[in-house]
């Protein structure tokens, strides 16, 4: 792998981390996602212009993505508002792909015993993420398992529609509509005033960081095999947990950030084998 893509993919696992726990940390963890949303939506649209691309066949694809999309950051909130950033993050982003390899087999794909064995390696991994001992958190593990979900929905369906449309003009229209409903339903739900609250320089900040993940992968994947990219850029399960512990001061035990380790490694045999 270049070294080149190297840094772009482990950047873009840096960033994204970062920008799951910079929300985990807000007050009003609602507020933030929906302000989050919208303030990506506006802030990227005049270079999905610039760069403008959508065939019709996308469309079918656009709206299918557009609802997973709208669950993902439905579930994904009441998750963060709910539990642990350390316990969610990396379950929901370590099932995902292992449900789109169960979708591939389903669909006929073949299989290897590396990715067997990565899907083992994940399932060990979020059992430790989970907890061994004490009272679990079934709550955060059901909506972290929600959350992956619709995470591996939407990257079967985006597998497609992006063969269709330029990058930008595509992930744009696709968050357009929860920009759309998120900003109304927030400020009936927690009023104008939490919102007004929410936007904040670190709000903004995560807004871009996040959508500039999706950028730094483009370009990785330019220089670089997909599945090499892909295998670097899990390694942000690490990186949230380690955040997690120091900017939440959640107790993430030996045994949960081994966890978070595992699951990595886990997606990392997926997407190599």
């Amino acid at each position: 792998m270049a070294p080149a893509a190297l840094g772009l993919a482990l950047a873009a696992a840096v960033l994204h981390a970062s920008g799951n726990v910079l929300i985990g940390r807000s007050r009003d963890t609602e507020a933030t996602m929906g302000v989050i949303v919208a303030v990506s939506v506006v802030a990227f649209a005049p270079l999905a212009a610039l760069t403008w691309r959508v065939d019709a066949d996308a469309w079918p694809w656009i709206a299918a993505s557009a609802v997973l999309e709208l669950g993902y950051f439905a579930l994904l909130t009441l998750a963060y508002r709910d539990s642990e950033i350390s316990l969610v993050y990396p379950i929901a982003r370590g099932t995902a792909p292992v449900l789109v390899l169960l979708v591939g087999i389903a669909i006929g794909h073949g299989t290897s015993t590396g990715q067997v064995a990565g899907v083992l390696a994940v399932a060990a991994g979020v059992v430790l993420v989970r907890g061994i001992g004490g009272e679990p958190d079934a709550r955060g593990v059901a909506l972290a398992l929600a959350t992956g979900l619709f995470i591996a929905g939407y990257t079967v369906v985006d597998k497609e529609g992006v063969q269709h449309a330029a990058a930008l003009p595509y992930l744009e229209l696709v968050l357009l509509p929860s920009a759309v409903v998120a900003v109304p339903l927030v400020l009936r739900r927690r009023g104008a005033a939490a919102v007004r609250a929410a936007v904040t320089a670190q709000t903004v900040f995560v807004s871009l960081v996040l959508f500039a993940t999706y950028l730094l992968i483009l370009a990785a994947l330019k220089l670089a095999p997909a599945a090499s990219v892909s295998a670097v850029r899990e390694t942000s399960v690490v990186f949230a947990a380690g955040l997690a512990a120091w900017l939440l001061h959640e107790r993430v035990t030996r045994w949960r950030f081994a966890g978070a380790a595992l699951v990595a490694s886990g997606i990392a045999l997926l997407a190599l084998t």
